[in-house]
This record gives C-alpha cells, structure tokens and sequence, in this order.
C-alpha cells in the first residue's frame, strides 16, 4: 500500500497545454474518484501516475519516493481499462495468471495468487471458460481479477464501466466499492459519471481544463460547491441557475429579473447591490406557498417511479423541479413552489465562485 502524491504536474502536447500545475494529495487506503468533462485531463492524469505518460513538469511520489523515472511495471501498479483486453484463446485462470506468469513467479505462487483473486470476486466456476463464454460483467470482473493478483500498491480504473449496460454498472459499482473494502487498496478511478464518482469514492476531484475544481467528500461537494462549474456538474439532475441581485445584507435577500425575491440564509455573505448567480437543486423545491414560493406553470411531466421530474416555467425561465412520485400532476398545471433558505446557493456573478 502507498500514498499518492502529485507535486506541479503540468503536460503539454505540443504547444498545447493540458494539465497545469496540478497539486494533490492521496492518503494511504484511499478511494478517490478523477471526475469532469470530455477533455478536462483526467485520463492523461491517471496515465502519467501509471506512467504510460512523461511528465511535462512536476513530481509523482508513492509512498513519499519518487517514481517518474520508473517504468510503468517498476511502479507497483495495477491497471483496469474501459476494454476488458482479455485474450480470446485463454481461459480465465490463464487470463488472470499471465502477468504473474511473465514476472517468473512459480505455478504454485501463481495459483494461490488466481485462487484467492477468484474466491474473492466470486470467480470460482468460471475459471475454465474463455471470454467469449462470459457475460460483460463477467469479463470485466476478470479484468480486476488480474489487476488483484499483482497486489499492488495502488489501483488504477479508467472507465471501466463504460461498456456496461445501465443495470450492469450498478451491479458492478457495488462490487468494486466490496472490493476496496475487503483490500484497502490505494485507488484512483476515473470516469465523466458523476453518479458513479459519488457513490464509489471517499473523496472526489472534479477537474476542468487541466486544474482542480474542488477536491472533497462527495457529499461535501453536494451541499457546499466551490463555484458554479462544480454546482452545475455534481448533482443530478442539474442544479437550477437563475440571476438576481441583492437587495437587503443585514437579512440577505435576492431579487430576480422576475421581481420575485428569495429570502438568503443568514450566513450567507453579500452586500446590497451585489449581482449574484442564485443555485436551485430539482430536489429541494417543496411544492406550495411556503417561504420564498415561486409561482409557476407545469410544462413537461418526466414519471420515474418514487420521483416525478417536471419541467416548470418559473421565475422567468425553465427549471427542472423533482417532487414525489404520489402527486397528482400534469401539463399546464399551476405549481407554486419553494426552497428554505439554507438549501439555496449562491455564486458571484462574476466570477461564478461560492458566496
């Protein structure tokens, strides 16, 4: 087991910058999740700590000694893919051995090692079959298989449930996070599905364009967003944004272009005359005139079971608002609705950071 360190990692392709100047920190045992958009660097991240990719600048330490001069085998690494990149004329104990097996370990290490790895990811029956005999989930379970029998000092995941139909990622979701559990193995996993970030890791980074967002405990991110690029993109469905300005400090209070105002939870630190980005979570509105209720006009009904997901024209423009799955509700239905005080976000206009 190890410690991650990332000191002033930069990457350049070209004359194009990618990653600039990155600094984090990743304890011993840990489960962290690398989340953002298409592009943002989270992929070229996780291959320079693999070492699959030269450093521009900067410095990546496990356990406090410096590896960028290692090759990726030399690092203590075990890597999981999108693709499960098994080999078709192998059966999955001979997939899982093969790397075992070009280290020179001896056949009774390498059994041991494909026994225990099967035992734990319930793999025993499927030990004689070939990939093409295997489910999609069957065979990315045998690519962690062969990742666990390296026992590493730290884990790898790029994406590796992206192939996986919707049912199947939940499935495998919860035997990953069973995994890291019983192994405790320092982790670092990437993938654009905030979702699944939130539910695997103890801490998520959400990055944009080659720098850090934020960095914290998923539900940390949830309640309290740094600035308006992680409000927008931790939450699903998205968090509602609407502009407005202050209008009273002393008992914060915001006005929307609507003329319509939102009482602000007192904490929260801005002056009269301060244009801000007020955030609205779908799923804290609460329908009725409660305090801060805004009027609105159904427009699409979206029923998901437990939920119904609506579309509402309120406070000037269309808000997604989440209510229970019992209520009674269809198109051109009036629904006033509010969000408590505390459960409203608010970001400077400018510069979109927390207020």
């Amino acid at each position: 087991m190890a410690s991650v360190t990332l000191k002033g990692i930069k990457k350049s392709f070209g004359a194009v910058p990618i990653i600039h100047g990155l600094d984090l920190d990743i304890a011993d045992g840990a489960f962290v999740a690398l989340v953002g958009p298409s592009g943002c660097g989270k992929s070229t991240l996780l291959r320079m700590i693999a070492g699959l990719e030269e450093l521009s600048d900067g410095e990546i330490l496990f356990g406090g000694e410096p590896v960028d001069h290692l090759s990726p085998r030399d690092r203590n690494i075990a890597m999981v893919f999108q693709s499960y990149a098994l080999y078709p004329h192998m059966t999955v104990a001979q997939n899982m051995a093969f790397n075992l097996k070009i280290a020179g370990l001896p056949a009774a290490e390498r059994d041991k090692r494909v026994a225990d790895a099967a035992k734990l990811l319930e793999l025993g029956e499927l030990l004689h079959r070939r990939p093409a005999q295997l489910s999609g989930g069957q065979r990315q379970r045998v690519a962690m298989g062969r990742a666990v029998v390296r026992d590493p000092a730290v884990f790898l995941f790029d994406e590796p449930l992206s192939n996986l139909d919707a049912k199947l990622r939940v499935q495998m979701r919860t035997e990953i996070k069973g995994l890291h559990a019983k192994i405790r193995r320092t982790s670092i996993y990437v993938t654009h599905d905030q979702v699944e970030a939130m539910t695997l890791a103890d801490t998520v980074v959400v990055l944009n364009k080659g720098k850090i967002e934020q960095a914290g405990e998923p539900m940390d991110l949830y309640r309290r967003p740094a600035n308006l690029f992680v409000a927008g993109f931790i939450g699903s469905p998205a968090m509602n944004f609407l502009s407005a300005e202050i209008i009273a400090a002393d008992r914060p209070t915001a006005r929307l272009q609507t003329g319509e105002t939102l009482v602000l939870d007192p904490s929260t630190k801005v002056s009269a005359g301060d244009r801000v980005t007020i955030g609205l979570r779908p799923e804290n509105f609460v329908p009725g005139n409660g305090t801060n209720a805004l009027a609105g006009t159904i427009k699409l009904v979206e029923r998901t079971g437990a939920q119904t997901h609506l579309v509402v024209a309120m406070a000037g423009q269309d808000l997604t608002v989440i209510v229970d799955g019992s209520l009674d509700v269809v198109p051109d239905m009036a629904l006033p609705a509010s969000v408590a005080p505390n459960l409203i976000h608010v970001f400077d206009l400018n510069t979109g950071a927390r207020r």
